[in-house]
């Protein structure tokens, strides 16, 4: 049988194949045909070269990534599996292959104005673009916040700031029992919540040969249906786990004749392993970076000569960071295939033994009622400190020893949520979201005691924010206001909490926290924290102050004790500023959507946007910084288990890379209404488009 690919009227890719190999060999091909800018962007990223067509701007990332060592980490994990699972380092293999066919050939205007040609891509480059997806995507970057923070202003603060922002990425999940179904059979539901890209950061597939058939959201530059797949008997979902897995160690460096030591637990200096390498610039003229590795692991931040951390007195240090694949050379891409190849919860458990980053909980159900709960993922076991802020490499007591056991629970009552709370990986993590949406979610879900899949999408799209409470609180309390601030005091108070892109209230009780926010960061017990340590710029969104105060409001006002803020003053200033001037418009007036491209749009209006933060409809903006939204809702799906003709989806835009196309941003109305597309697996209903 010839390998084929089939269309549906969105432009999904369906394929068809006769062995998985060649079928691996297809998602390469269609996936270069479909996002050949999206793919090459990627591959530079995973490499550390993009700058040498996207200018300085790309230049702190292509950096770190040098630093970090991605590349290297990849062939590692690529050797690594040859020799553990040859069967998927060929698959894998096979992707790349199928890409290289296709990638010369495919049509993207952003090559043109970029100067750029496609380069090749090598059987590891799928785990590099893996890697370089989710370096960011755990513990590191709010590690150093966290340090900063408690060196400043105490250990208290860590548990005052420790919430998530829009640095980290999330989602929403839950599954319903057949028990709680109207069709006897469970439905599993949700969105992944990342930064919106344009093109996604998910790509709709169908994927099928004799051993499986499977739907779901694949990852441009990676095979498989790793996070959300729907084989007809089982499917399975996650959300970020929100669980500490990444560990930084300040690390003291001295150059010898030899080249670079690192100081060791025992005491003694050991021989780092230390090479430079040149990043290109677009424009500028070459960087030189120099790559140093202790025992712990690559250095990220400083070296010899230390940094400036605002640390006086202390000698100069330099950071290091250790995270599993770099440790064991394994990316947990041997769970890919055995994923496609489930048939039951039980199957689609084992498969998760093998998983290792990013640490997700994990959600599932099969035909024949069977239901799965877990955390999947490799957290090592260390010791408190190594989870909270940078530990120093010369002490002992900051070895890893071990892997902590993945949590799993059963499903109680026939519903399970996951929002990235504080619940099944407590024991992981350190900063988790706050409860809200997750409570939601599990309030709408004890509405009624039945649902359908068709149900579903009204709780995607689910306005009502509770974060609201402690202003509104602190609203409710203050006296002796203006005429004016007093009338805008009340019309927040009567205001219905939702988030709505026509609502005129949201837009005010938005333009008031706003000014709460930056009133509080100006504050000067914060100064301390105004100023970021010099550390790279890479790592700036997630030190900045007012993002953080943004994210920690809710904490802020609520603590009994604020380091002497008087914040009734902070509240009373910022709701009579707003009173002086309130906003003419609506929420979806100034919420609106900002998705990332690597090069600006040619034609694209900004469209309004409703949901907030802690809604369920999650769209983040940066409360006193900017009401424009760069993440949310990646993807949304639901899967129906009585009949997976049943289950929908839709992405922000399209199925599509290429600008022009058709299906470039055909889904974009339907994703700002919360409609979804039909999942099609008839390929009798399908339009072949040509044999690979």
């Amino acid at each position: 049988m010839p390998t084929e690919i089939y269309r549906d009227a969105w432009g999904i890719p369906h394929l068809r194949a006769d062995s998985a190999r060649e079928l691996a060999r297809a998602q390469g091909r269609v996936t270069a045909r479909d996002r050949a800018w999206q793919m090459e962007v990627e591959r530079h990223r995973a490499r550390g070269t993009s700058a040498s067509f996207l200018g300085t701007g790309a230049l702190p990332w292509d950096v770190l990534v040098r630093r970090a060592r991605l590349d290297d980490t990849a062939r590692r994990c690529f050797a690594a599996l040859r020799r553990r699972d040859p069967e998927t380092a060929d698959w894998v293999r096979a992707y790349a292959e199928g890409v290289n066919e296709e990638l010369t050939a495919a049509v993207a205007p952003e090559f043109a104005a970029a100067g750029l040609t496609p380069g090749r891509w090598e059987p590891w480059t799928p785990l590099g673009v893996w890697l370089a997806a989710h370096l960011l995507f755990a513990g590191l970057p709010a590690k150093l916040w966290r340090d900063s923070a408690a060196r400043h202003l105490g250990e208290e603060a860590v548990g005052l700031f420790a919430t998530d922002g829009p640095g980290t990425s999330g989602s929403n999940g839950w599954l319903v029992g057949g028990e709680r179904t109207v069709t006897g059979h469970a439905v599993i539901a949700g969105d992944p919540h990342r930064f919106i890209e344009d093109p996604g950061v998910y790509q709709q597939i169908h994927l099928s040969c004799p051993e499986f058939d499977v739907v779901g959201l694949a990852v441009p530059g990676v095979p498989g249906i790793a996070h959300f797949g729907h084989t007809g008997t089982v499917a399975w979902a996650v959300t970020h786990a929100m669980a500490d897995y990444q560990d930084l160690y300040r690390e003291r460096l001295r150059r010898t004749g030899a080249g670079v030591e690192a100081l060791g637990p025992d005491g003694g200096w050991r021989r780092a392993a230390r090479h430079t390498e040149t990043v290109e610039v677009a424009g500028e003229d070459p960087v030189e970076v120099e790559v140093i590795e202790t025992d712990r692991g690559p250095v990220v931040i400083g070296g010899p000569e230390g940094l400036d951390a605002g640390v006086p007195g202390t000698p100069p240090v330099a950071v290091s960071l250790r995270h599993p694949p770099r440790v064991t050379a394994d990316l947990g891409f041997g769970a890919l295939l055995p994923l496609l190849r489930a048939r039951g919860v039980a199957d689609v458990d084992r498969a998760l033994e093998r998983w290792v980053e990013p640490v997700n909980v994990v959600q599932a159900a099969d035909t024949e009622g069977g239901l799965l709960h877990r955390v999947a993922g490799r957290v090592p076991a260390r010791s408190e400190a190594n989870r909270t802020r940078l530990v120093p490499a010369w002490e002992p007591g900051h070895a890893w020893e071990g892997w902590e056991p993945a949590p799993r629970a059963e499903v109680v009552g026939g519903v399970a949520v996951m929002a990235n709370q504080r619940g099944l990986a407590a024991a992981l993590g350190v900063e988790f979201a706050p409860p809200h949406r997750a409570d939601r979610i599990a309030a709408l879900l004890a509405h009624q005691d039945h649902w359908a899949s068709g149900d579903m999408p009204a709780l995607h799209m689910d306005t009502h924010l509770a974060s609201a409470g402690p202003l509104l609180d602190r609203l409710a309390a203050l006296k002796d206001l203006s005429p004016g601030a007093a009338a805008l005091r009340d019309r927040l108070l009567g205001w219905d909490r939702r988030m709505d892109a026509g609502s005129a209230d949201a837009a005010r009780y938005a333009a008031v926290r706003d000014a709460v926010v930056r009133h509080l960061a100006a504050h000067p017990a914060f100064a301390a924290l105004a100023v970021p340590p010099a550390y790279p710029e890479v790592f700036l969104p997630w030190l900045a102050l007012l993002p953080r105060v943004a994210f920690a409001l809710e904490h802020l006002l609520r603590a009994e004790e604020l380091y002497g803020v008087d914040r009734p003053a902070v509240v009373r200033g910022a709701l009579e500023e707003v009173a002086a001037g309130p906003p003419a418009g609506t929420w979806g007036d100034v919420h609106r959507l900002a998705p990332w491209r690597a090069l600006p749009a040619t034609s694209y209006e900004e469209p309004g946007l409703s949901g907030d933060h802690d809604c369920v409809l999650c769209t983040s903006a940066v409360p006193g910084l900017s009401a424009r939204s760069a993440r949310g809702p990646a993807a949304r799906y639901v899967w129906d288990l009585a009949r997976r003709e049943d289950s929908r989806w839709v992405v922000p835009f399209g199925a599509s890379g290429v600008p022009g196309s058709p299906h470039h941003r055909d889904q974009l109305p339907l994703w700002l209404k919360g409609d979804l597309v039909p999942v099609v697996t008839d390929f009798g209903r399908l339009t072949k488009e040509s044999d690979v």
